[in-house]
């Protein structure tokens, strides 16, 4: 029969604690012994015989007295390689709550002893309790200093900007005994002249950030820790643009929130991201209209697991809605999106769906089982240069898969329909570009057709009839359709998928060379979450037709971000990592315009949303036109790009034509744009 008891395992700490109550015990009786012992002239043979008597019988009592008030102040559950202020003021009160009460109950239970032997065998108590509990972190101090110190300063040389508190915090962590990346901070950089002269720590504050190159050099400094998470983007990129020029590398705490939740370690240092050196603050939204707005209903995201599309996910996420639906056609974007989102919203109600928006009877049966409310439209083929390659199949994807979405949208009863656009649509030079525009001409075609009460007659543009199609929608049966379809125009963002800052990166990483692809290419920039937040909000002001035009701020040339980011990982562009110059690609421009110049421009609520006028089109014949681009498209014509230039009048695909107007435009907006 096995017997119900279970021992339990003893831990190593366990067996530590044990150690160190026998310890205590032994440790607190020979301090009272050695407070009888100095009393009486450190010879035992002329202490009174009635003291020594009184003593001994005291001992019992004083080893439980002892172990009671250390195990009330949790003497025994520290982890003492971590010992700091906090286990020092608890070893304290339990030593002095110990002296208390070794001396009321020696005098209540045998009588009174020399007041020496109180004070020196307290005192004698507290120094053997702090010594064998401090000895370890001690001596793990000394042989880190000796590890760091061996051969000429191995440990790898920090300069810490910000002597407050999240400064002080790296900073011990810093010199934490468990740490054991090898940094050292050698001194800190404050802008407060009070600090000036004084030291954190043992670690001198050596001046304010106009002090930052010399100390670098005086220091010999091999990194730069940025702790500031309250700067502004103003007062990061000043100190930022010193700090690259010094050749260290350089990281920084993302932002104020671990302070507030009291989080900041030395594991929160981050890279410093390029966004850091645009100089701006974050695009702030309304986030209580996008609430409203989302909030209980069911949303569609077309390539869900993209850079954009994930970033929808994320944000409608954060909004309540009533099912967020994530349509991907890659399944490994699709489940990395779904991961996340169970992991931070555990409550959400959603689903992860399989399928590409060029299947027609996928997406009827995806609307006719869920029936979104709202659709982002974000699948869609976008590297230029791909696509330049395979010219059909951006036809096909981009411009036919919109269509279908958009008809089923429709028909369906669809309130929203959002499409993802670009300012390669504006006066494109490239495929992608073109069947952007061709994308945003679908939209305003169903808008169109919505308002006129003709949508019954758009075409379907699928491969079978829609008598095939299981449960007729009622909307197609009486033409009732009222989905207002709209288009959000924005320019590059920042670590997106086709972004070049993870191409440069791993570019850099390898040891170079970094390529671009001309030492004046211009671009916008924005990052994703910044972008989708106003796609968002765009959303809640569309009436129906409009394309809407996000400001995308000042233009960036990219070899100046190029030259930043080696700066910042620490290398000296042209000497450590070469830069190389590989020519514009087939259909990539110098410059990315945001509206045509036909469009005008219309303010909205948010000034960083712009709508711009619809450039008028004969609808009917772009349908006609856009049916045989479809056919030519799938018969993988190899004139397709003649047949787009034939629709989109802005499309211009002779690439020599199109750099000559990009270096014109290019210099006579160099000084507008703030580029030089």
């Amino acid at each position: 029969m096995k017997s119900g008891l279970k021992l339990k395992k003893l831990e190593h700490w366990h067996i530590i604690a044990l150690i160190m109550m026998v310890f205590d015990v032994i440790a607190v009786n020979f301090s009272y012994f050695m407070g009888l012992w100095f009393r009486f002239d450190c010879a035992v043979s002329m202490i009174d015989p009635d003291y020594l008597y009184m003593f001994f019988r005291f001992i019992p009592v004083s080893s439980l007295i002892c172990l009671i008030v250390f195990r009330a102040f949790r003497l025994y559950n520290s982890i003492w390689r971590f010992a700091s202020y906090t286990e020092l003021m608890r070893i304290l009160i339990a030593a002095l709550c110990n002296t208390v009460l070794h001396v009321l109950l020696m005098s209540l239970l045998y009588g009174r002893m020399p007041v020496s032997y109180y004070v020196i065998g307290g005192g004698l108590q507290l120094m053997f309790t702090l010594l064998v509990r401090f000895s370890y972190r001690i001596v793990l101090i000394i042989k880190r200093n000796g590890r760091n110190n061996v051969g000429g300063g191995k440990a790898k040389r920090v300069m810490l900007i910000g002597a407050g508190n999240a400064g002080q915090i790296i900073l011990r962590d810093v010199n934490s005994v468990d740490h054991s990346s090898n940094l050292r901070i050698c001194c800190i950089i404050d802008d407060n002249p009070n600090k000036w002269g004084r030291s954190v720590e043992g670690v001198p504050v050596v001046g304010g950030r106009k002090h930052i190159r010399s100390n670098v050099e005086k220091y010999q400094i091999d990194k730069i820790f940025l702790a500031i998470p309250s700067a502004t983007a103003e007062e990061k990129r000043t100190i930022l643009n010193i700090c690259k020029e010094t050749g260290c590398e350089i990281k920084a705490l993302p932002g104020v929130s671990q302070l507030v939740s009291g989080q900041v370690n030395l594991g929160d240092m981050q890279q410093i991201a390029v966004e850091d050196l645009l100089g701006r603050e974050p695009i702030r939204v309304n986030m209580e209209e996008i609430y409203d707005y989302i909030s209980g209903k069911t949303i569609l995201v077309t390539g869900g697991g993209g850079s954009i599309g994930s970033e929808l996910c994320r944000q409608v996420a954060a909004h309540d809605p009533k099912l967020l639906i994530i349509f991907d056609i890659y399944e490994n974007n699709a489940y990395d999106i779904e991961q996340e989102l169970k992991e931070k919203y555990p409550d959400l109600n959603m689903k992860v769906l399989i399928g590409s928006v060029r299947d027609s009877r996928r997406l009827t049966s995806l609307f006719a089982k869920y029936r979104p409310e709202i659709v982002y439209h974000a699948a869609a083929h976008k590297h230029v240069p791909l696509m330049e390659e395979s010219p059909c199949e951006s036809i096909k994807n981009n411009v036919i898969g919109t269509y279908k979405t958009a008809y089923a949208a429709m028909i369906y009863g669809c309130k929203r329909f959002v499409l993802i656009s670009t300012d390669k649509a504006v006066n494109p030079t490239n495929i992608m570009g073109a069947s952007k525009r061709l994308c945003e001409m679908v939209v305003q075609s169903f808008d169109a057709a919505v308002k006129n009460g003709t949508a019954k007659d758009l075409p379907m543009l699928f491969t079978h009839q829609v008598e095939e199609v299981e449960g007729i929608p009622e909307a197609v049966v009486s033409g009732d359709f009222r989905t207002e379809f709209v288009a959000v125009r924005f320019g590059n963002v920042l670590g997106s998928n086709g972004s070049v800052i993870p191409l440069f990166k791993k570019q850099i990483a390898k040891g170079g060379p970094v390529k671009v692809t001309h030492p004046d290419i211009i671009r916008y920039f924005m990052t994703i979450p910044e972008a989708v937040s106003l796609v968002m909000q765009a959303g809640t002001y569309a009436d129906g037709g409009e394309i809407f035009v996000l400001d995308m701020g000042v233009p960036v040339k990219i070899d100046e971000l190029a030259r930043n980011l080696i700066k910042l990982s620490g290398y000296e562009p042209d000497v450590d990592i070469p830069i190389i110059y590989t020519g514009l690609r087939p259909g990539e421009k110098l410059y990315e315009e945001k509206l045509m110049d036909e469009e005008g421009m219309q303010k909205t609520a948010n000034s960083l949303i712009h709508i711009g006028n619809p450039i008028p089109f004969d609808t009917a014949q772009f349908l006609i036109d856009l049916n045989d681009l479809m056919r030519a498209a799938y018969d993988n014509d190899e004139h397709i790009v003649d047949k787009v230039a034939g629709i989109v009048h802005t499309y211009h695909p002779n690439q020599a034509g199109a750099v000559k107007k990009d270096e014109t435009f290019h210099k006579l907006h160099k000084e507008a744009c703030g580029v030089s």
